[in-house]
């Protein structure tokens, strides 16, 4: 009788993670196809060391939330619904009103509803960081990386 070998799962470990950083554009693409690509990176879908159990995604720095894309009508169409768990406690604001006040919310609130809602999934939306405006202070990390190796500068 022959011996079958037995090929074993691969699974990372915390130590040989090198978390990566990657710069998005929110004024470029559209916001449903950006929050996705922006899940899979936090993940780490996109690497082969993907392992549901750890957090092996990478870092994610979204400039210019302000001036999202959006396709439609969704601007004054697209309602966002708060609840204070009082009765009547329900409010409701347009996307209009949101990207006045808080931009930045529009996109995490966008890439949240793509990522598991557990406590790893939290700890994923903490590795986003939104800004409003085109200037952002992750520099030093997106420069760390050469062009073909690492941060990559998506547009997408």
């Amino acid at each position: 009788m022959v011996a079958i070998k037995r090929t074993r799962t691969y699974v990372a470990k915390p130590t040989e993670l090198d978390p990566r950083w990657h710069l998005f554009d929110a004024s470029a693409v559209p916001l449903g196809r950006m929050a996705g690509e922006i899940a899979t990176i936090l993940q780490g879908k996109h690497r082969p060391t993907y392992t549901k159990t750890i957090n092996t995604g990478d870092f994610v720095v979204v400039v210019n939330s302000a001036s999202v894309l959006t396709t439609g009508k969704k601007r004054e169409q697209k309602k966002y619904h708060f609840h204070s768990g009082y009765q009547g406690g329900l409010r409701t604001v347009t996307m209009d009103k949101m990207l006045d006040r808080t931009p930045n919310k529009v996109i995490e609130m966008a890439v949240w509803g793509m990522l598991p809602k557990t406590t790893m999934g939290r700890n994923m939306l903490k590795r986003m960081k939104v800004y409003s405006g085109p200037d952002h202070p992750h520099q030093a990390q997106l420069a760390g990386y050469a062009p073909g190796e690492g941060a990559s500068e998506d547009n997408a």
